[in-house]
């Protein structure tokens, strides 16, 4: 009877905890949500969610659900700690106002054969203010049921107290030196109080704007006076990957680029044309968006409303993968996860890989990745890694407040491999 009530309990805990960690990344709670996107603008370049606290700063959330029918949602914020677990704070010490905020703005989609409602939230607003910095979690839920989830999405508030030199070079380990990229730098931080800074500094790197491979916790290498050394040569490693393949579905009415076919059945269909595994080529530089995507209808009048979805039809030519683990299409179109509807089936028959997704009309970057069998993206056998590879990397500083007993986020920075500071 003992035994049955621990494993029981076991059973509730492991429940809790794998439900929460769900909550706390960016997650879509149903099929039919699609083209969720958070960010200050609608700029293809605009960095990460981030807003300065108390400077005025606003994102903006936008997203579709596949039904003609408008829902009512609400929103609330919850503060995380640097590795995004809940913070202890109670929401009444980060949030001045209303505590829950509501979703009214919605448009019906027109002249499209993919018939959606297309909601969107700027945020924060007058009477709901942020007053911690930090990261954050926004949860999007149905008719003032928090148990009813529509999605969750990564933000955060920075509260700039640090200035950040960054290099990003090739890795000085020689091992890595032609397939990886090292990100150094360092962090001022004069006129800040940080008493243990190697105890109360952390920091998280990012490639691309992808949590799933960011390097978390990074303490530093030295400090001398007021300034903080991150100058590895191990930790700091990235691989390098390649330029993003890319195709081209602003128009679903005209020739697109990479696109082979166009037809229409019960929604519109583009066939892309098979792609190859790129391990085995030379370095080719060009230009790409780093796998992100720019949602035009070039179609319609609207850039959003009036943007039509259509089944994209991939394929990769390349021998059968799975005695090492599963192949995934992988970018920002994938929400930068490794995601079900993304998974490539192979085809014996053809000596290829096929998967089918549907997506908005957009200029689309993309990847091809391995997931191994302990679960981590490997590019080495689909895109091959190459330091010369052009990329962004966003740098974030978390302090953790003694006094309040929260991760707060003191310094933010993005480079480019080709656009960056020199030490």
């Amino acid at each position: 009877m003992i035994r049955k009530v621990y494993i029981t309990l076991f059973t509730i805990i492991s429940f809790v905890a794998n439900a929460q960690e769900e909550v706390y990344t960016n997650k879509n709670y149903s099929s039919n949500i699609k083209t969720v996107i958070l960010q200050r603008d609608i700029s293809i370049y605009d960095p990460i969610p981030v807003i300065s606290l108390n400077a005025g700063d606003r994102l903006k959330l936008s997203f579709d659900i596949l039904d003609p029918n408008n829902e009512f949602f609400n929103y609330k914020y919850i503060h995380c700690n640097r590795n995004w677990e809940p913070s202890d704070l109670q929401p009444m010490e980060y949030v001045s106002g209303r505590m829950m905020g509501d979703i009214l703005d919605y448009v019906f989609s027109t002249n499209t054969y993919q018939k959606y409602t297309h909601y969107r939230l700027a945020f924060p607003e007058g009477d709901m203010k942020i007053t911690k910095s930090g990261n954050y979690i926004l949860k999007v839920f149905r008719n003032f049921d928090e148990e009813d989830i529509v999605l969750t999405r990564r933000f955060m508030v920075l509260d700039n107290q640090t200035k950040i030199v960054a290099s990003i070079n090739s890795a000085t380990n020689a091992e890595f030196r032609y397939t990886h990229q090292e990100v150094d730098f360092t962090v001022d931080y004069e006129g800040f109080q940080i008493p243990n800074p190697f105890l109360d500094v952390n920091v998280t790197i990012m490639q691309n704007n992808s949590w799933n491979n960011a390097i978390y916790n990074l303490k530093p290498l030295f400090v001398n006076n007021n300034q903080l050394s991150f100058n590895y040569e191990d930790k700091n490693l990235f691989p390098g990957t390649n330029e993003f393949r890319y195709f081209d579905i602003r128009s679903l009415r005209t020739f697109s680029n990479q696109v082979v076919k166009k037809y229409t059945d019960s929604v519109q269909n583009a066939v892309l044309r098979p792609d190859e595994t790129r391990y085995h080529l030379n370095y080719l530089r060009f230009l790409d968006y780093n796998g992100k995507r720019d949602i035009v209808n070039a179609d319609g009048v609207n850039i959003v409303e009036d943007g039509d979805y259509a089944k994209i039809h991939f394929y990769l030519k390349t021998k059968d993968l799975s005695d090492l683990g599963d192949i995934y299409i992988y970018g920002e179109l994938s929400d930068w996860q490794l995601k079900e509807e993304f998974k490539m089936k192979y085809w014996p028959d053809y000596d290829m890989y096929g998967c089918s997704a549907l997506l908005k009309q957009s200029y689309y970057n993309y990847h091809y990745v391995l997931k191994d069998k302990d679960g981590n993206i490997d590019y080495t056998l689909t895109e091959g890694n190459h330091q010369e590879t052009e990329n962004d990397y966003t740098i974030l500083i978390y302090h953790k407040n003694v006094y309040y007993g929260y991760d707060e986020l003191i310094g933010m920075t993005t480079k480019n491999t080709n656009s960056q500071d020199k030490k």
